[in-house]
């Protein structure tokens, strides 16, 4: 039986005043459909969002919700105009009852509802936005973006959040490991088309390039059959005197058809100029320490870096990284230890702040109002690298074309300012790179270049974000800055820091178990026989009854549990109210059946811990 769908956009077409957006664009969203939006910076990705939560009027074309369904849009920068707080704003279309809906949101997504909106930051208004809608959990979930200006763990708890919803949801979102996560399939808009693929994001990339392959080979013969025909034209006048009119019209066809063709996009013409070599140590930092007031940003940190390693900083927001890479550089002093650099560091910063590009001037503005960058008496020229270029040539070069470069900057996509501030990075030479959160609204081709070109950068990078594919694919040592002024140095990324930890873990917890057992009379080396005997192949180590990720799992279901507890007893308040049930039907039959979710959810999670415990016992771990 077919599924009725949620939303039908048929035949849509968008011109904002130039070349169309869209054109005869139709798609469908099924319950259940949970799908990544991908495309290049600038294809339209957010602009389709908004034609399909309705705050986009198309040209031409129809959008059909079907009647009580729900569409919730969470957009990249929220109007809060006329709300005092953030709680005001995400509680705003909420009944008074389900205003815990967002208190449990805003723990998961750590932002305080009783932040005033005057004063709250960018990345505070997302997590109030993004909160508003999983406290509404409308049937159909738009969400532009939703992982930029979230820590990794709050990128986690939306990810489990998100797993458990019986919602329909479609995702935008540069984070590989996100995606791979949960989305189920993939609209992929291309030059104003929009094709899916019910895979997998996983999948995406061999699709896309079959696709392009397909194109290029029906485009070779293409012109082909264009030179065969029009050789045909050309002698054909000469042999017969006479031309076959039906053949010439069928070539002029040809050729308005391969004129039409719009070409791909290519990728950014990036590159990381390395400047002069600096010395073989970068950095040395031995017992530092930072506090400001009561908070404690590192204590007792002890790194060394040297020419070439790609240092990756983690942890959650607030706690320090952009800190303590400014007191590794030089920018702030710490309170105690020493901190030497190297010789001849030239850094270059990517703040992600971008409080280098000013929004009210123009891309060309922005580039020759550098003073870096500014070449004396040329009002159209910018020194590139220690060579003159013209501002559009060189913009170009970035994908941005000529009626761009007099734009304002605030008229651009996120991933068009990411690019046009890589672009003023990459002007300079250096042999340090500091890069704060780079990937946020990148696509993935413009990620993949930055990978390939940090590889090939011969300097050395001190990186902050909480993109775990991106730290996977770029780092060479991870700094896990976790609060209370602990920063622990780990080899690797983001796995290897992962699986070290829970390694760390385990070895403390053998210490407690052979503590424990020589105080009950038992040698430590009866304990290790035991546990060496009953070790499992693939475990985190040969004496560990539990795999890794059964490790992991046993580790984290405390918290777990407790959650569940929380959202349960809110949801049994909510339900206890006197006459929800005749006044709000619908809702009672959200609450009950989020409440069964949940009582699932719990119960599985405490037979998990159960059946963990037990093995861990039996084996005397």
């Amino acid at each position: 039986m077919a599924r009725t769908p949620l939303l039908q956009l048929t035949d849509i077409a968008l011109t904002f005043g130039g070349d169309p957006v869209f054109s005869n664009l139709s798609m469908v969203v099924q319950p259940g459909d949970r799908l990544a939006l991908v495309g290049r910076n600038g294809s339209g990705k957010s602009t389709l969002m908004k034609v399909m939560a309705g705050l986009v009027e198309p040209d031409s074309g129809a959008r059909i919700v079907t009647p009580g369904t729900g569409v919730g849009y969470m957009e990249q920068e929220p109007d809060m105009a006329g709300f005092e707080t953030l709680g005001d704003f995400a509680t705003a279309r909420l009944d008074p009852a389900e205003h815990y809906r967002v208190e449990m949101a805003s723990e998961g997504l750590k932002f305080d509802p009783d932040r005033p909106v005057t004063t709250a930051s960018g990345g505070e208004r997302r997590r109030a936005a993004l909160a508003r809608l999983m406290a509404e959990a409308p049937e159909l979930m738009l969400l532009d973006e939703p992982t930029n200006h979230l820590d990794i763990e709050a990128i986690a708890w939306l990810e489990a959040e998100l797993a458990q919803t019986r919602a329909a949801f479609i995702l935008i979102s540069h984070d590989r490991a996100f995606l791979r996560a949960l989305a189920r399939g993939t609209l992929w808009i291309d030059r104003g088309e929009v094709r899916r693929q019910d895979q997998g994001f996983d999948a995406f990339e061999a699709w896309r390039d079959k696709v392009w392959a397909d194109e290029d080979i029906a485009r070779h013969k293409l012109d082909r059959k264009i030179k065969a025909e029009a050789k045909w034209a050309v002698e054909g006048i000469s042999a017969r005197r006479k031309r076959n009119q039906g053949r010439v019209r069928a070539l002029q066809d040809l050729r308005a058809d391969r004129a039409g063709q719009i070409r791909r996009q290519g990728t950014a013409a990036m590159d990381f100029a390395s400047g002069p070599k600096s010395g073989r140590k970068v950095v040395e930092a031995e017992g530092v320490s930072k506090r400001f007031g009561d908070q404690v940003i590192v204590e007792g940190l002890d790194i060394r870096m040297m020419r070439g390693d790609r240092v990756a900083f983690v942890g959650p927001n607030g706690v320090g990284k952009t800190t303590l890479i400014k007191m590794l550089m030089g920018e702030v002093d710490p309170d105690e230890g020493r901190i030497t650099r190297g010789s001849n560091l030239v850094p270059a910063v990517f703040d992600q702040s971008r409080a280098a590009l000013d929004p009210d001037q123009s891309l060309w503005e922005n580039l020759i109002g550098d003073r870096e960058m500014r070449v004396s008496g040329q009002a159209d020229q910018v020194m590139v690298r220690g060579q003159p270029k013209h501002v559009v040539g060189y913009l170009k070069e970035f994908l941005f074309d000529e009626r761009q470069a007099r734009a304002p900057v605030r008229s651009l996509s996120g991933g068009e300012k990411a690019r046009l501030l890589l672009a003023k990075l990459m002007a300079r030479e250096s042999n340090v790179l500091v890069l704060d959160e780079p990937t946020n609204d990148l696509d993935v081709e413009t990620l993949d270049l930055l990978q390939e070109l940090l590889d090939d950068y011969d300097g050395t990078v001190l990186l902050v974000s909480h993109d775990r594919d991106f730290i996977d694919r770029v780092a060479t040592t991870t700094v896990a800055m976790e609060g209370h002024g602990r920063a622990t140095v780990y080899a690797g990324g983001w796995s290897d820091y992962q699986a070290q930890k829970a390694e760390r873990a385990a070895t403390q917890s053998d210490t407690r178990t052979s503590k424990s057992s020589v105080k009950n009379g038992a040698k430590p080396s009866d304990t290790a026989n035991e546990k060496g005997a009953a070790g499992t192949g693939d475990s985190l180590r040969g004496d560990d009854p539990l795999t890794f990720t059964e490790r992991h799992r046993l580790e984290g279901l405390p918290d777990v549990i407790d959650r569940l507890t929380a959202e349960i007893a809110k949801l049994e308040d909510f339900l206890a109210q006197p006459d929800l049930y005749n006044k709000e039907p619908a809702k009672f039959a959200k609450g009950t059946e989020a409440l069964i979710e949940r009582q699932q959810a719990l119960a599985k999670a405490e037979a998990d811990w159960m059946r963990l415990e037990e093995k861990l016992e039996s084996a005397g771990g």
